[in-house]
Protein backbone atom coordinates (compact mmCIF):
# COMPACT_ATOMS: atom_id res chain seq x y z
CA UNK A 1 0.00 0.00 0.00
CA UNK A 2 2.72 2.68 0.41
CA UNK A 3 4.52 1.34 -2.13
CA UNK A 4 1.78 2.35 -4.41
CA UNK A 5 0.99 5.78 -2.52
CA UNK A 6 4.72 6.81 -3.27
CA UNK A 7 4.49 6.25 -7.29
CA UNK A 8 1.46 7.84 -7.08
CA UNK A 9 2.59 10.88 -5.40
CA UNK A 10 5.29 10.54 -6.85
CA UNK A 11 3.53 10.87 -10.74
CA UNK A 12 1.15 13.31 -9.76
CA UNK A 13 3.87 15.83 -8.16
CA UNK A 14 6.30 15.08 -11.65
CA UNK A 15 2.95 16.04 -13.45
CA UNK A 16 2.07 19.65 -11.75
CA UNK A 17 5.80 20.59 -11.52
CA UNK A 18 5.13 21.08 -15.52
CA UNK A 19 3.42 23.90 -14.65
CA UNK A 20 4.23 27.43 -14.76
CA UNK A 21 4.06 28.95 -11.53
CA UNK A 22 1.19 31.42 -12.27
CA UNK A 23 -0.66 28.37 -12.68
CA UNK A 24 0.69 26.64 -9.49
CA UNK A 25 -0.29 29.98 -7.65
CA UNK A 26 -3.31 29.05 -8.55
CA UNK A 27 -3.93 25.57 -7.25
CA UNK A 28 -2.25 27.10 -4.68
CA UNK A 29 -5.25 29.22 -3.74
CA UNK A 30 -7.13 26.12 -3.64
CA UNK A 31 -5.08 24.27 -1.39
CA UNK A 32 -5.45 27.04 1.37
CA UNK A 33 -9.34 27.06 0.86
CA UNK A 34 -8.99 23.40 1.95
CA UNK A 35 -6.02 23.63 4.63
CA UNK A 36 -7.44 26.60 6.56
CA UNK A 37 -11.37 25.73 6.24
CA UNK A 38 -13.22 22.40 4.88
CA UNK A 39 -11.63 19.79 5.22
CA UNK A 40 -8.71 21.49 7.46
CA UNK A 41 -4.82 20.72 8.30
CA UNK A 42 -4.04 20.37 11.69
CA UNK A 43 -6.20 23.08 12.63
CA UNK A 44 -6.34 22.43 16.15
CA UNK A 45 -2.49 21.93 17.09
CA UNK A 46 -1.90 25.29 14.89
CA UNK A 47 -5.04 26.59 17.21
CA UNK A 48 -3.02 25.38 20.19
CA UNK A 49 0.40 26.31 19.07
CA UNK A 50 -0.44 29.74 18.38
CA UNK A 51 -2.25 30.12 22.00
CA UNK A 52 0.72 28.94 23.86
CA UNK A 53 2.71 30.84 21.96
CA UNK A 54 1.38 33.79 22.11
CA UNK A 55 -0.97 34.43 24.62
CA UNK A 56 -0.54 37.84 25.26
CA UNK A 57 -2.52 38.46 21.36
CA UNK A 58 -6.04 38.85 21.12
CA UNK A 59 -8.38 35.59 19.56
CA UNK A 60 -9.01 37.54 16.45
CA UNK A 61 -5.59 38.49 16.12
CA UNK A 62 -4.45 34.70 16.26
CA UNK A 63 -6.82 33.86 13.76
CA UNK A 64 -5.20 35.88 11.56
CA UNK A 65 -1.73 34.95 12.26
CA UNK A 66 -3.47 31.20 11.10
CA UNK A 67 -4.83 32.65 8.11
CA UNK A 68 -2.39 33.94 7.02
CA UNK A 69 0.35 30.83 7.94
CA UNK A 70 -2.20 28.90 5.54
CA UNK A 71 -2.10 31.18 2.93
CA UNK A 72 1.91 30.93 3.05
CA UNK A 73 2.07 26.79 3.99
CA UNK A 74 0.03 26.88 0.46
CA UNK A 75 2.42 28.95 -1.52
CA UNK A 76 5.32 26.28 0.10
CA UNK A 77 3.69 23.37 -1.09
CA UNK A 78 3.51 23.96 -4.62
CA UNK A 79 7.06 26.28 -4.30
CA UNK A 80 8.14 22.38 -3.11
CA UNK A 81 6.56 21.01 -6.11
CA UNK A 82 7.84 23.05 -8.49
CA UNK A 83 11.51 22.71 -7.32
CA UNK A 84 12.08 20.06 -8.86
CA UNK A 85 12.16 21.96 -12.43
CA UNK A 86 13.89 25.18 -11.10
CA UNK A 87 17.07 25.58 -12.55
CA UNK A 88 19.58 27.99 -10.88
CA UNK A 89 19.25 30.74 -12.69
CA UNK A 90 15.28 30.45 -11.75
CA UNK A 91 15.94 30.31 -8.34
CA UNK A 92 18.35 33.37 -9.25
CA UNK A 93 15.40 35.37 -10.12
CA UNK A 94 13.35 35.09 -6.92
CA UNK A 95 15.58 34.10 -4.26
CA UNK A 96 18.57 36.46 -3.10
CA UNK A 97 21.46 36.73 -0.65
CA UNK A 98 22.49 39.33 1.60
CA UNK A 99 25.50 40.18 3.65
CA UNK A 100 27.40 37.51 1.96
CA UNK A 101 30.68 39.60 2.86
CA UNK A 102 31.02 37.51 6.00
CA UNK A 103 30.86 33.85 4.72
CA UNK A 104 33.34 35.33 1.84
CA UNK A 105 35.71 36.86 5.37
CA UNK A 106 35.84 32.98 6.84
CA UNK A 107 36.55 31.34 3.49
CA UNK A 108 39.75 33.40 3.16
CA UNK A 109 40.71 32.94 6.64
CA UNK A 110 39.90 29.24 6.03
CA UNK A 111 36.83 29.07 8.63
CA UNK A 112 34.39 26.41 8.69
CA UNK A 113 30.91 27.61 10.18
CA UNK A 114 28.14 26.39 11.09
CA UNK A 115 24.51 27.89 9.56
CA UNK A 116 21.41 27.43 11.42
CA UNK A 117 18.22 27.52 9.60
CA UNK A 118 14.79 26.82 10.97
CA UNK A 119 11.72 25.79 9.19
CA UNK A 120 10.44 29.71 8.55
CA UNK A 121 10.08 30.97 5.09
CA UNK A 122 11.24 28.55 2.13
CA UNK A 123 13.90 27.04 3.36
CA UNK A 124 13.86 24.42 0.81
CA UNK A 125 14.84 26.97 -2.35
CA UNK A 126 18.19 27.82 -1.43
CA UNK A 127 19.83 24.90 -2.95
CA UNK A 128 21.65 26.94 -5.32
CA UNK A 129 23.59 28.33 -3.20
CA UNK A 130 26.75 26.49 -3.52
CA UNK A 131 26.85 28.19 -6.72
CA UNK A 132 27.21 31.81 -5.03
CA UNK A 133 29.39 31.20 -1.88
CA UNK A 134 32.59 29.52 -1.93
CA UNK A 135 32.39 27.44 1.19
CA UNK A 136 31.62 23.73 0.28
CA UNK A 137 27.38 23.33 1.29
CA UNK A 138 26.98 20.60 3.75
CA UNK A 139 23.21 20.22 4.48
CA UNK A 140 23.09 17.87 8.28
CA UNK A 141 19.38 16.14 8.30
CA UNK A 142 16.93 14.28 9.97
CA UNK A 143 16.43 10.95 7.72
CA UNK A 144 12.70 10.45 6.93
CA UNK A 145 10.91 7.12 8.20
CA UNK A 146 9.44 6.36 4.86
CA UNK A 147 12.73 5.65 2.60
CA UNK A 148 11.51 5.83 -0.08
CA UNK A 149 10.11 9.36 0.43
CA UNK A 150 13.34 10.49 2.24
CA UNK A 151 15.68 9.67 -1.40
CA UNK A 152 12.47 11.71 -2.82
CA UNK A 153 12.86 14.41 -0.64
CA UNK A 154 17.25 14.45 -0.91
CA UNK A 155 17.12 13.97 -4.64
CA UNK A 156 16.34 17.59 -5.12
CA UNK A 157 18.27 18.94 -1.73
CA UNK A 158 21.73 17.81 -3.36
CA UNK A 159 20.72 18.14 -7.10
CA UNK A 160 22.70 21.39 -7.37
CA UNK A 161 26.37 20.25 -5.63
CA UNK A 162 24.99 20.02 -1.97
CA UNK A 163 26.34 17.25 0.50
CA UNK A 164 23.97 15.68 2.18
CA UNK A 165 25.15 14.78 5.81
CA UNK A 166 22.68 12.37 8.52
CA UNK A 167 22.58 13.33 11.65
CA UNK A 168 24.49 9.68 12.74
CA UNK A 169 27.43 10.52 10.10
CA UNK A 170 27.58 14.31 10.80
CA UNK A 171 30.99 13.69 12.67
CA UNK A 172 33.00 11.22 10.49
CA UNK A 173 31.70 13.85 7.29
CA UNK A 174 33.48 16.79 9.51
CA UNK A 175 36.64 14.84 10.26
CA UNK A 176 36.52 14.08 6.31
CA UNK A 177 36.31 17.52 5.31
CA UNK A 178 38.41 19.18 7.49
CA UNK A 179 41.33 16.35 6.86
CA UNK A 180 40.92 17.22 3.21
CA UNK A 181 41.43 21.04 4.48
CA UNK A 182 38.03 21.81 2.34
CA UNK A 183 36.42 24.80 3.66
CA UNK A 184 32.37 24.01 4.14
CA UNK A 185 29.04 25.61 5.43
CA UNK A 186 27.44 22.71 8.14
CA UNK A 187 23.85 23.62 8.13
CA UNK A 188 21.49 22.63 10.58
CA UNK A 189 17.21 22.99 10.68
CA UNK A 190 17.50 23.38 14.83
CA UNK A 191 13.86 23.53 15.40
CA UNK A 192 12.88 20.17 15.22
CA UNK A 193 11.79 18.14 17.88
CA UNK A 194 14.26 15.65 19.27
CA UNK A 195 13.59 11.71 19.75
CA UNK A 196 12.76 11.28 23.73
CA UNK A 197 16.47 8.96 23.71
CA UNK A 198 17.73 12.46 22.00
CA UNK A 199 16.67 15.10 24.39
CA UNK A 200 19.76 16.47 26.24
CA UNK A 201 18.27 20.26 27.27
CA UNK A 202 15.19 21.74 27.70
CA UNK A 203 14.90 25.66 27.48
CA UNK A 204 11.66 28.02 26.68
CA UNK A 205 11.29 28.34 23.44
CA UNK A 206 7.69 30.79 22.69
CA UNK A 207 6.59 30.56 26.42
CA UNK A 208 7.05 26.83 26.60
CA UNK A 209 9.45 24.73 27.86
CA UNK A 210 10.65 23.02 24.76
CA UNK A 211 13.37 20.68 23.97
CA UNK A 212 16.29 21.21 21.64
CA UNK A 213 18.85 19.88 19.96
CA UNK A 214 22.76 20.66 21.25
CA UNK A 215 24.50 18.87 18.00
CA UNK A 216 24.93 22.59 16.28
CA UNK A 217 26.75 23.74 19.73
CA UNK A 218 28.80 20.70 20.27
CA UNK A 219 30.02 20.64 16.72
CA UNK A 220 30.86 24.04 16.51
CA UNK A 221 32.55 24.38 19.86
CA UNK A 222 34.78 21.18 19.13
CA UNK A 223 36.33 22.68 16.06
CA UNK A 224 35.90 26.31 17.33
CA UNK A 225 33.72 27.11 14.11
CA UNK A 226 32.34 30.82 13.12
CA UNK A 227 28.43 30.45 13.67
CA UNK A 228 25.60 32.17 11.96
CA UNK A 229 22.02 32.15 11.02
CA UNK A 230 20.54 32.38 7.82
CA UNK A 231 17.41 34.28 8.45
CA UNK A 232 14.87 33.75 5.18
CA UNK A 233 12.50 36.67 4.65
CA UNK A 234 9.56 36.55 2.04
CA UNK A 235 9.83 39.71 -0.03
CA UNK A 236 7.03 38.75 -2.13
CA UNK A 237 5.33 36.05 -3.80
CA UNK A 238 7.13 33.36 -4.74
CA UNK A 239 10.22 35.68 -3.34
CA UNK A 240 12.76 35.74 -0.52
CA UNK A 241 15.98 36.96 0.55
CA UNK A 242 18.21 34.86 2.29
CA UNK A 243 20.40 37.31 5.33
CA UNK A 244 23.47 35.69 6.59
CA UNK A 245 23.36 37.40 10.43
CA UNK A 246 26.30 36.52 12.25
CA UNK A 247 26.10 34.79 16.32
CA UNK A 248 29.69 33.98 17.11
CA UNK A 249 32.73 34.87 15.57
CA UNK A 250 34.32 31.98 18.09
CA UNK A 251 32.53 29.04 19.49
CA UNK A 252 35.24 27.14 21.52
CA UNK A 253 35.03 27.52 25.28
CA UNK A 254 32.04 28.87 25.52
CA UNK A 255 29.73 28.29 28.80
CA UNK A 256 27.94 25.47 28.39
CA UNK A 257 24.31 26.01 26.18
CA UNK A 258 25.10 29.83 25.43
CA UNK A 259 25.29 28.90 21.59
CA UNK A 260 22.01 26.96 22.18
CA UNK A 261 20.48 29.53 23.81
CA UNK A 262 21.50 32.12 21.42
CA UNK A 263 20.35 30.96 18.32
CA UNK A 264 16.72 29.56 19.95
CA UNK A 265 16.48 33.36 21.14
CA UNK A 266 17.32 34.42 17.94
CA UNK A 267 14.55 32.50 16.33
CA UNK A 268 12.03 33.09 18.75
CA UNK A 269 12.57 36.77 17.81
CA UNK A 270 12.47 36.57 14.37
CA UNK A 271 9.34 34.52 14.84
CA UNK A 272 7.53 37.07 16.73
CA UNK A 273 8.31 39.82 14.52
CA UNK A 274 6.63 37.82 11.63
CA UNK A 275 4.98 34.71 13.01
CA UNK A 276 2.91 33.22 9.94
CA UNK A 277 5.82 32.39 8.12
CA UNK A 278 6.53 29.73 10.74
CA UNK A 279 5.67 26.22 10.09
CA UNK A 280 2.83 25.75 13.08
CA UNK A 281 1.49 22.64 11.75
CA UNK A 282 4.95 21.13 13.28
CA UNK A 283 3.59 19.10 16.73
CA UNK A 284 6.62 21.31 18.24
CA UNK A 285 5.49 20.98 21.68
CA UNK A 286 4.26 17.32 21.87
CA UNK A 287 7.22 16.05 24.23
CA UNK A 288 6.53 17.18 27.88
CA UNK A 289 9.71 18.04 30.45
CA UNK A 290 10.03 15.23 33.64
CA UNK A 291 9.59 17.15 36.64
CA UNK A 292 12.98 16.51 37.89
CA UNK A 293 14.21 18.50 34.47
CA UNK A 294 12.23 21.69 36.24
Amino acid sequence: MKVAIFYIFYALTWLLALLPMRVLYVISDIIFLLVCYFPGYRKKTVRTNLQNSFPEKSERERRSIKRKFYRHLSDFIVEMLALRNLSPEKLRERCTLSNTEILDRLFAEKRNVIAILAHYNNWEWYNFIPFELKHKFVIIYKPLQDKRFDSYVNRYRSIHGIMLSSMSNVIRDVIELRSKKIPFIANIIADQTPAVGDIRYWTTFLNQDTPVYTGAEKIAAKYDMAMVFFHISKTGRGRYNLNVEPLFEHTAGLPLHTITDTHVKHLENIIRERPEYWLWTHRRWKRKRPVQDV
